[in-house]
């Protein structure tokens, strides 16, 4: 006959079994965020993200590998020309050859250096290899950039050695789940904005500096009313000190 076991037994192999499951939860979550943050880095994004229109920015897209047996060997982007750069640079990067592409403009641009009449509608890159597990930087400079719009969007196409393509050219829509492909966009605020953010900044400071000083004006009330409390208590104490002592001396 099998000896029954204790009632604590049992309610101990509950808390165990409980236990468990918590942790294998646990350890899908962690694995979740973990997928969730390597397909988030796995886009091709670009630095900065934003830049003030007009000025001359140094432009970088990085570059992830996503294949676990194949080598990115080409990159494709595209410059955008309905509202064209004028000077765009590119930077070299070692083991890779930039072939750049250009279109002629309907009319010349102007800008601080000159008339410009084609602009640069693409630049590719190959030669060299992306590895599994890996990023390239690949950097322009664009000068000037354009005034008058909010955004610039940078499509790219990237090549691995096995032959697969994939396109960075989807855009991201109000309301909806973000593209599994977005596109490169640089958004490009205005002086007006920059201005408005600056005198933000400083009205806070300012604003900061009003507290500080109500703060110590505060401050010095207080010290001076706890001085007066203090003065008006040993004045009282004197007075009843010579009511007493007049009523000792009548008693006398």
């Amino acid at each position: 006959m099998t000896a029954a076991r204790p009632w604590h037994w049992s309610r101990l192999s509950r808390r165990s079994r409980v236990s468990a499951r918590a942790l294998v939860v646990a350890a899908g979550a962690a694995a979740g965020v973990v997928v969730l943050a390597g397909t988030a880095f796995a886009h091709v994004t670009i630095t900065p993200a934003s830049a003030q229109q007009g000025s001359t920015a140094e432009l970088t897209f990085k570059v992830p590998n996503e294949e676990s047996a194949a080598a990115t060997v080409k990159l494709q982007v595209q410059v955008p020309t309905a509202h064209p750069i004028a000077q765009f640079l590119v930077k070299p990067v070692p083991g890779w050859t930039a072939t750049v592409q250009t279109v002629t403009l309907a009319k010349p641009l102007v800008t601080d250096d000159g008339s410009f009449t084609s602009a640069v509608s693409e630049v590719t890159w190959t030669g060299g290899k992306i590895a599994p597990g890996q990023y390239q930087d690949f950097s322009v400079s664009a000068d000037p950039l354009p005034s008058g719009i909010g955004q610039l969007v940078f499509k790219a196409i990237q090549t691995y050695s096995n032959g697969d393509v994939v396109r960075w050219i989807d855009l991201s829509q109000a309301g909806q789940p973000e593209p599994d492909h977005p596109a490169p966009v640089l958004t490009l605020t205005s002086a007006t904005d920059t201005a408005d953010t600056d005198t933000g900044a400083a009205s806070g400071a300012v604003a900061g500096a009003s507290g500080a000083g109500g703060g110590t004006g505060a401050l010095a009330l207080g010290a001076a009313g706890l001085v007066a409390g203090l003065l008006g208590l040993a004045a009282g104490g004197s007075a009843w000190l010579r009511v007493r002592r007049s009523s000792r001396h009548r008693r006398a």
